[in-house]
């Protein structure tokens, strides 16, 4: 086989797959932040963009010769927006996109500022190489370079093939080398970007989705017994005191919009930012070491946690994925108490596929925002400003048969941190982050609006009769702004371990009349625990429930967490990108440390992501939690 002829009847190809490959490895090192931590790890994240463009682009050879170079550019310009997309959405949520996540079309019109301030005018870069082509290609063809689409031989296009694949073998080789059961590690996507790259990544994830799809419709009750049985052993006895404090009172959760544990108690030129949570915290319950334990469903993966106790999923958003699943939510399990459930969210009641998961949860009534009266003077960024939400929402509130669990769900801390500058009552921060610089004035605004409404129940006779709990519900500041975050805590930078303790978020319990006696509680705990720790407050126990969690204020409570990305923390280590940390000290130990929990970590999401994927909540009746078989044993 004559090599050269070969080369000068594909150097098209060639110099598309080289640039692309390039073009891939360069984003991979200046719009990601994927850890090396060595050589090996560099070759593999080198060479993981070939062994998908080799193979993708040979498709090229399957067609017609005069219609290769068209079907080259077509491909060329797939691949680049599937890199564009990545970045942007990696921007913010510092994750890579999946197929769930872009099934979630719905969400895109409300995106609104927060898209274009995610898109930076040198991502068309990212596009470059197609000029580039076209503008080789069309020289060549002027300069009769280009040959005339000649036909290649069998031979040629085995070579081409062998090439591909000993390539591909070779990647998929050293990554197992590196990181084995490397496609069993499906949460951690940073690790199978960095072994397998972005594309094989994004192939393996539709995978992933097409035996998601089948697990339901071959799941069947029995996969239930291994998973009660690791549930009933966990069962903690509640708080004896509190337990029935908040019996026929009514419910009022707020959902704190992207606020995390880092601004309380904090300043900004000597200004507090959070003044009406930090006094409110003295005469209630607060949590100091509560995490969320959202994925890439955000907000609408902390009222999963919130009404389930049950984890996310590691891909998408469950209220897309799953929202018509059979569920044990909060609002249909307190209904046989004479509870009225609704939710107050002033968007748009498909959003995060909202009105069809409310549903599913038994909620009786979402008042969207077609309950609310908004206009430009009263929104701004993502709609309704939590004042004007909170001050309207008074009436609606009222208009609800006692008692009531009603879930409030606040909008202004939103990224990109908008507010006017009327509304500012602490000055913006100054770093490198124009969105970390944003985020403490907004995070001031939602504070300020909480006091108004505080004192509005109050007003209207509500607050004595009611129990209000607070909880942030996830980051709203990622790990891309580590630099500017370091500069504002004082440190040097920012390490893995920093990163898991800033995942903290506020929770406070407030209950109107009694007297706290321990005002801040600091158990490790995450979102998972709040749906049994609100129903033995109403008096409702929860230990017959199938949930993952634990009552907060339980004394023999598991000081143990676990985020959705597989890190965990307890009450000594944190466990994150495979390193073992002690907390004490905030430095890598050794690995056995945290070894005891590995398996409890991963039992967890493995058996909640089962419940989820299988719909397996449909075989329970209500009545036999843990099923004969159980019980039997257990005799």
């Amino acid at each position: 086989m004559n090599i050269k002829s070969t080369f000068v009847k594909m150097w098209p190809l060639y110099l598309t797959i080289i640039m692309l490959w390039i073009k891939t490895y360069v984003v991979y090192k200046t719009s990601f932040d994927i850890k090396i931590e060595s050589l090996m790890q560099e070759l593999i994240l080198f060479i993981n963009p070939l062994s998908f463009l080799l193979f993708f682009f040979g498709i090229t050879l399957l067609v017609k010769e005069k219609a290769r170079i068209p079907l080259l550019y077509t491909f060329g310009f797939i691949t680049s927006f599937v890199l564009f997309a990545n970045v942007v959405y990696y921007r913010f949520f510092n994750d890579f996109l999946t197929i769930p996540v872009l099934f979630q079309t719905s969400n895109m019109a409300d995106l609104g500022n927060s898209a274009s301030e995610l898109m930076h005018f040198s991502d068309l870069l990212i596009f470059s190489d197609l000029v580039i082509l076209w503008i080789v290609l069309t020289i060549a063809k002027k300069k009769q370079l280009l040959v005339n689409f000649q036909p290649l031989l069998k031979r040629e296009k085995a070579s081409y093939v062998l090439m591909a694949t000993i390539i591909s073998v070779v990647n998929l080789g050293l990554a197992e080398i590196e990181r084995p059961q490397l496609l069993t590690r499906t949460f951690d996507r940073e690790m199978l970007v960095k072994n397998i790259g972005t594309y094989n990544f994004h192939i393996y994830d539709v995978l992933l989705q097409s035996k998601s799809s089948a697990q339901r419709a071959f799941a069947d009750g029995s996969e239930f017994v291994e998973i009660e049985n690791y549930l009933k052993a966990n069962v903690r006895q509640p708080n004896e005191e509190l337990f029935g404090i908040a019996k026929d009172k009514n419910i009022i959760v707020i959902s704190m919009e992207s606020t995390q544990s880092f601004v309380i108690g904090e300043t900004i030129d000597g200004e507090l930012i959070t003044p009406f949570l930090n006094e409110f915290i003295k005469d209630s319950y607060y949590f100091d070491n509560f995490y969320h334990q959202t994925g890439q469903g955000k907000t609408s993966d902390s009222e999963f946690l919130l009404d389930n106790s049950l984890y996310p999923l590691g891909r998408g958003a469950v209220f897309f994925t799953h929202g018509t699943n059979e569920y044990q939510g909060t609002p249909e399990l307190i209904k046989d108490h004479g509870y009225y459930s609704s939710v107050m969210h002033a968007n748009n009641k498909s959003f995060w596929n909202r009105d069809i998961m409310y549903q599913s949860l038994g909620y009786d009534h979402f008042f969207e925002i077609g309950d609310y009266e908004v206009n430009e003077e009263n929104s701004i960024g993502w709609g309704l400003k939590d004042k004007e939400f909170f001050e309207q929402s008074i009436e609606l509130l009222k208009s609800q048969p006692e008692p009531y669990y009603t879930k409030f769900i606040t909008l202004t801390n939103h990224f990109p941190f908008e507010l006017n500058e009327e509304d500012k009552l602490v000055n913006e921060y100054t770093s490198n982050s124009r969105t970390l610089n944003r985020y403490f004035p907004t995070v001031r605004y939602t504070d300020e609006a909480i006091k108004h409404f505080i004192q509005r129940l109050k007003d209207e006779g509500i607050y004595e009769n009611s129990i209000i709990i607070l909880y942030g519900d996830h980051y709203g500041i990622s790990e891309n702004h580590n630099k500017a975050m370091a500069q504002f805590l004082g440190k040097d930078e920012i390490t893995p371990f920093d990163s898991v303790q800033l995942q903290k978020v506020p929770l406070i319990v407030h209950i109107p009349g009694h007297k706290v006696k321990e005002n801040v509680i600091s158990k490790v705990s995450g979102q998972i625990d709040l749906k049994p720790t609100i129903l033995n407050l109403m008096g409702i126990s929860s230990q017959d429930q199938v949930q993952f969690g634990t009552d907060l204020f339980s004394e023999n409570k598991i000081p143990f967490t676990v985020l959705r990305d597989g890190s965990f923390i307890t009450d000594e280590y944190v466990y994150t990108n495979h390193e073992c940390y002690k907390k004490s000290t905030g430095e890598p130990t050794e690995a056995a440390e945290c070894e005891p929990f590995m398996d409890k970590a991963k039992k967890e999401l493995e058996y909640s992501d089962k419940i989820v994927y299988g719909d397996l909540l449909r075989f329970y009746d209500g009545n036999d939690y843990l099923g004969e078989e159980v019980l039997q044993q257990d005799n």
